[in-house]
């Protein structure tokens, strides 16, 4: 049996002439083209000194070529590194001293910036692969034969390192294995009914696992096809909707999608799914964009250590605010925090998961993989939920999210989802400051529709009769709009900073 990563999706790849993505532009590159150009990039890191469990560091904007390098990782045997593109050169050079990878892949513009970073010093070589899929790296390529034998790897070798954002400490690099990647492609492929006939819609970002692993990986599992754009832009995703059958988003690309005039039953009537990930979908998201074409988006729920856990059913109730059930191989549970102990339906605790898709380890800390592993295998994931008494799982937050305000513990998302209900709001975060009696006072900050007159003296009065008093909020902010990072994620932390002196004197 084939046990890496590629050897499993190389397997179902169908005829080589069969389109495996086409651009915005119309260049189309055929599964043929994909299994010859990555042999040939893989033969060019080779010639590079990458050796298998070497780590190849991609910093690259979004193009076909990036991708054929991220195969081109998997045949050589490397072990793949994407890094956000919003990165800095300081933050760079911890990703690159961490990993101490042997090939760094970067654009043009600052290879020589980083081709000096006391970090890089021991780096065989920094290549470079522009947005248009140009660079020194395709270069090499092209003078390389189409032919290669894949290094072979097992199931349990590394496949990629993703590094964690980093917002409560030094990042993390989750160390994901052939296995991992490849035994979630395959549930995802079964549970959402991916075949060769789908076509998916591939706007999202490369360097994260979203679309990376859960796109990519799915499509190529299924020997689909993808419509793949540089980033999401939703004239040129709706003008692509009759030619495909499904999408992967984030809750942005579907609010953007609902304001848009050209949204409709018709233009959507050829799609079958909508997925959504990554940061948590609205429930009047839900309700709009089904009002708007008649599909009901389908919520799921994953994290960088674990690829996906949970999804909503792809026949059977896709109930708004829930992320479903355990995907198939998955085990999960909810657990008093402090204790371990499971909790019964309906009781608020920490999610903990095991399966083949959880994650090896943290790269190079043995006692921080430890912390977070209890002595049965299951991984702590740090998220909060409950589950319902039909078994569909309820995210309630981050466990770093959780404010403790005169002794109680007050979960962000009860009071943002009765917040988010009133006339008028847009979205709501809240989250937990200093403060000298209480030790952290609960704080909404609120984003409004345009003309809406709602205040903080308003806000207060009506949760008054919909929550206890100490979930209330003792201070309400008004603004344009959260802060979020590039998935989506409202960034809490940056809020947390930016009203720490809400309370002091």
């Amino acid at each position: 049996m084939t046990t890496s990563l590629y050897a499993r999706l190389a397997a179902r790849f169908p005829d080589p002439s069969k389109t495996f993505l086409e651009t915005v532009e119309g260049r189309v590159i055929t599964y043929g083209d994909l299994v010859a150009e990555s042999g040939r990039i893989a033969h060019a890191l080779l010639k590079l000194g990458v050796k298998p469990g070497d780590r190849v560091a991609v910093q690259v904007q979004k193009s076909p070529e990036a991708l054929l390098l991220y195969m081109a990782c998997l045949r050589a045997g490397a072990v793949g590194l994407p890094l956000n593109t919003a990165y800095t050169l300081a933050e760079l050079a911890y990703f690159i001293g961490d990993a101490e990878p042997t090939v760094v892949v970067c654009d043009p513009k600052v290879r020589d910036a980083v081709a000096a970073l006391p970090e890089a010093q021991g780096v065989a070589s920094v290549e470079t692969l522009d947005a248009a899929g140009r660079g020194s790296l395709m270069d090499r390529a092209a003078e390389e034969p189409a032919g290669f034998t894949d290094v072979a790897r097992s199931g349990d070798d590394l496949a990629a390192i993703l590094y964690t954002s980093g917002t409560t400490g030094r990042s993390k690099g989750a160390m994901l294995t052939q296995d991992n990647l490849a035994s979630n492609a395959e549930v995802l492929v079964d549970t959402w009914r991916f075949t060769a006939d789908d076509v998916l819609i591939h706007a999202l970002p490369i360097y994260h696992t979203h679309g990376l692993f859960v796109a990519t990986n799915t499509i190529l599992m299924a020997g689909g096809s993808m419509l793949f754009l540089p980033k999401f832009d939703a004239d040129i995703v709706l003008g692509l909707m009759p030619r495909a059958t499904s999408m992967m988003g984030v809750p942005t690309f579907y609010t953007r999608l609902i304001d848009s005039p050209g949204l409709t039953r018709d233009v959507s009537k050829s799609m079958r799914l909508f997925t959504s990930g990554s940061a948590p979908l609205l429930a009047e998201t839900h309700r709009a964009f089904e009002e708007k074409t008649g599909h009901r988006i389908l919520e799921r729920y994953g994290m960088t250590e674990t690829n996906m856990n949970t999804s909503n059913p792809y026949e059977g109730e896709r109930r708004a605010g829930t992320v479903g059930f355990p995907l198939p191989g998955v085990d999960l549970r909810i657990v008093n925090a402090d204790t371990g102990e499971s909790l019964p339906q309906g009781e608020i605790g920490i999610i903990e998961v095991k399966g083949p898709n959880v994650f090896k380890g943290y790269w190079r800390m043995s006692e921080k993989t430890a912390a977070e592993f209890r002595p049965d295998g299951f991984f702590i994931t740090g998220d909060v939920a409950m589950m319902d008494s039909d078994g569909y799982v309820h995210i309630v937050g981050r466990a770093k999210d959780l404010i403790i305000s005169g002794g109680f513990n007050v979960y962000p998302k009860e009071v943002e989802s009765e917040i988010d209900d009133m006339e008028g709001v847009v979205e709501s975060a809240v989250i937990g400051v200093p403060h000298r009696d209480f030790g952290e006072g609960v704080t909404a900050v609120v984003v409004l529709e345009k003309g809406a007159d709602l205040t903080e003296d308003a806000v207060q009065s009506r949760l008054k009769d919909r929550l206890a008093a100490f979930k209330v909020p003792k201070r309400v902010f008004f603004v344009p709009e959260l802060p979020r990072n590039t998935m989506g994620k409202v960034q809490k932390n940056v809020l947390r900073d930016s009203y720490a002196d809400t309370f002091r004197v």
